[in-house]
């Protein structure tokens, strides 16, 4: 039997208008999350919400995925949630728009960050790795701390620092770090500087 040339565009027509029928519902509910600028699926978006029943909303997000760090693209760190997650690129160094010279995990540290980590340990220019234990040390380097230990330490102790202008962090022209800290009321100050500055 021969087909019909005109049935057969017919048909044809009546398939893409029904493709495009179901796919219009869709787009206009499709979700738009960035993770290290890369989109994810709505399979990915939904499999990950039903996982650890949330709902994400729709954003630029950073992920770190060796300590589990996450925040807006472009801003500090916002939280913390399980590491090694399989969601968007690479974390890019510019994630934070950091400009401290303090890079951990690949991600430039912005201050907001760097004050944070200023309250429990010193903190020194170059390149870290911390894990989703808080475990860290220099990159390509051996295990030198444990960030959870140390606020805990400080926790036990009392330690309060405050940052409105009392803490400083830099690096000469020498390469020398050093740290300085105030405590409240001027009662308590902490200074640290490299080894042979």
């Amino acid at each position: 039997m021969r087909e019909d040339p005109t049935m057969s565009r017919i048909a044809f027509a009546l398939a893409l208008a029904l493709a495009a029928a179901s796919l219009s519902p869709l787009s206009a509910q499709q979700r738009n999350v960035v993770v290290n600028r890369v989109r994810l699926t709505e399979t990915q978006l939904t499999g990950f919400e039903r996982q650890w029943n949330v709902r994400v909303p729709d954003g630029n997000y950073w992920y770190d995925k060796s300590s589990g760090a996450w925040g807006m693209m472009g801003g500090p760190t916002a939280g913390w949630m399980a590491a090694g997650l399989n969601l968007g690129g690479p974390l890019p160094q510019d994630a934070s728009n950091g400009n401290t010279g303090v890079i951990i995990n690949g991600r430039e540290l912005p201050m907001q960050d760097v004050a944070a980590l200023m309250q429990i340990t010193p903190v020194y220019r170059g390149r870290w790795w911390v894990d989703s234990q808080g475990t860290f040390g220099a990159e390509g380097g051996p295990p030198i701390g444990n960030l959870r230990l140390l606020a805990q330490q400080r926790q036990q102790a009392g330690a309060v620092y405050a940052n409105g202008g009392r803490d400083m962090l830099g690096t000469d022209s020498n390469g020398c770090h050093y740290f300085n800290s105030i405590g409240t009321g001027g009662s308590e100050s902490i200074s640290w500087a490299s080894p042979g500055c």
